[in-house]
């Protein structure tokens, strides 16, 4: 659809040049006027010719009028007037057309060159050691990988890094628990869940007991200073969390490039600091060294602690230099909740002021805050779905469903888990990304209507169409209203992945991926496709059916989703 508005722009701005005035509009300003017509009967793109009224001097009925009369557009089948609207519909050689290109492109169609030549950083999941992952993390993790995915779709290359949080004050209070109440033996045995119950007991019994605390702060002092026992405990902390984690990405189809976490900044969060003490942006306030923004309308950032102990701002500044100077990327991007915005922009601010010229490639990319039937999640108190829980009971629902569909047949596991885990990476991004999201554990687990699973049969049922029979021609001779509806949504892919790009929104392929199921299943059950009623029309409808499940392929991968053949 692209390329057809770039003709239909083009032609459009030929045909301004009946108006004697000068309009200095260019094909691209005319192309961004268009739109499609939320009534399809009216047409497939529109012209609102008011827009260009002031400019032509003449009225949009009569600027609409002029423009169509003996119109001649390549795809495009005629133009008609409504009011001041021009409207366009396109023609069978457009359709044709699309359906040639995305079998030809396969699994790069959609995609483009946007980025060539670029390098993205993305900075996403970064759960913190010592702590399972839970719904919390869902966010970060699928909408950070699924703008990798896009990013690398439009040529960019792509660096994704997992900013482990291990390092801090947490781990003073893991090591204090382990050597007070833990054992090797329990943990070797438990994992990360012994961990946690390790975690959650010091700081319920903190609550009565300060002395924890102040010891906690100690065992960190020591980890801080490198105490062999206390670095043996921190690195095992992390080696048990690491496998952990890789359950979960494993089941999500996730690597990463890099997992340098908090710690491998600590040698590097000095020279920061020197630089802005060089350049006087460093003040002393009750003992503390901050930036100050209010010039800004920003609170003080803070860099050190009363005690010099740095921060989170210190260590995010130390690691964009950092990765500026290893990776020269053209942009940085971090997936985290919304309720670190202020927190990012005033880090931006400093970079800025600290003279880097790249502290307009920072971009955070927020997203809503997850509660559990309206509570807050906090691991501290154990209130937390566990996404290997999660992903249990959807793997064992897909599991029954497809029991029940296929009695007779032995089930496939790995579909299964593709189908259970999918449900709900689609639950999730069903929504903007900013919607807060309360997660009441019926509804991610339902696999009724606009859901993971519908996508994937619908993907299921175009492979099985097409293991029945395969095009034998390169025949295009659509009939129907439901082959031209399929057709024109194939042709918006690309247009929906610039558009998801630019507003760093996943969901934007989420909602793309129920109207290719949508228009896919009306044109299923309207249309005879493998006894279609002669060879062309078979033809037509079974590479249509190749183009469909080609563009469901590519979409579901960009969201994290796998699409298994059989369901």
């Amino acid at each position: 659809m692209i390329e057809l508005k770039k003709r239909l722009a083009d032609a459009i701005l030929q045909k301004l040049s009946l108006f004697n005035a000068e309009h200095g509009l260019s094909i691209e300003n005319v192309q961004d006027m268009l739109e499609y017509p939320k009534d399809a009967a009216m047409g497939d793109l529109a012209l609102p010719c008011f827009k260009l009224s002031k400019a032509l001097r003449a009225s949009p009925q009569m600027i609409a009028e002029k423009i169509a009369d003996q119109f001649n557009c390549d795809g495009i089948g005629n133009a008609n007037v409504l009011g001041g609207y021009l409207n366009f519909t396109v023609d069978q050689h457009f359709a044709g057309r699309v359906i040639d290109r995305v079998l030809c492109e396969g699994e790069r169609y959609g995609a483009s060159e946007t980025g060539k030549g670029k390098v993205v950083v993305l900075d996403y999941s970064s759960p913190n050691v010592a702590k399972p992952f839970h719904i919390g993390h869902l966010g970060t993790t699928v909408i950070g990988h699924s703008l990798k995915k896009m990013h690398e779709f439009a040529g960019y290359q792509c660096v994704g890094i997992n900013y482990l949080g291990d390092w801090g004050t947490q781990f003073g209070k893991l090591i204090t628990a382990y050597k007070l109440w833990g054992s090797k033996e329990a943990i070797e045995e438990n994992g990360i869940d012994e961990l946690v119950s390790l975690y959650v007991r010091i700081n319920q019994e903190a609550e009565h007991d300060e002395s924890l605390n102040e010891r906690a702060r100690a065992e960190f002092k020591k980890l801080e200073q490198q105490d062999e026992e206390n670095i043996a405990l921190w690195k095992w902390f992390i080696e048990i969390s690491l496998a952990e984690y890789e359950k979960t990405y494993k089941q999500l189809d996730i690597t990463f490039d890099s997992y340098k976490g908090e710690s491998f900044y600590t040698d590097k969060m000095p020279a920061q600091v020197q630089k802005l003490r060089d350049m006087s942006l460093l003040k002393q306030d009750d003992g503390a060294s901050i930036v100050d923004l209010s010039a800004y309308n920003m609170p003080p950032c803070l860099i050190l602690k009363r005690d010099g102990t740095t921060l989170y701002p210190t260590r995010d500044i130390a690691a964009a230099v950092y990765r500026k100077e290893t990776y020269h990327f053209d942009k940085a991007i971090y997936v985290t909740s919304a309720g670190q915005s202020l927190h990012f922009a005033q880090w931006f601010k400093v970079v800025e002021l600290m003279g880097y010229d790249w502290y307009n490639e920072l971009v955070h990319v927020p997203y809503g805050t997850v509660s559990i039937n309206g509570a807050k999640l906090a691991t501290r108190t154990g209130n937390v779905i566990l996404l290997r829980d999660l992903f249990a009971q959807a793997i064992a629902k897909a599991s029954d469903i497809m029991k029940e569909k296929n009695p007779d047949e032995v089930l496939d596991e790995k579909t299964a888990e593709a189908v259970g885990v999918g449900a709900i990476i689609f639950h999730y991004l069903s929504n903007t990304r900013i919607k807060d999201i309360n997660f009441i554990m019926e509804d991610v687990l339902s696999f009724e209507g606009n859901t993971g699973p519908y996508a994937q049969y619908t993907y299921a049922r175009a492979c099985s169409v097409l293991k029945k029979a395969s095009p034998t021609g390169n025949d295009c001779e659509l009939s129907t209203a439901e082959e031209m509806v399929l057709a024109k949504t194939l042709s918006q892919f690309e247009e929906r992945i610039t558009q998801a790009l630019d507003e760093y929104e996943p969901y934007l392929i989420t909602r793309y991926i129920l109207e290719v199921c949508s228009t896919f299943n009306r044109f299923y059950h309207a249309c005879k496709i493998v006894g279609a009623e002669n060879e062309k029309v078979r033809n037509t409808r079974l590479r249509l059916t190749a183009a469909a499940k080609q563009v469901l392929e590519n979409a579901m991968h960009l969201i994290c989703m796998k699409t298994p053949e059989k369901i």
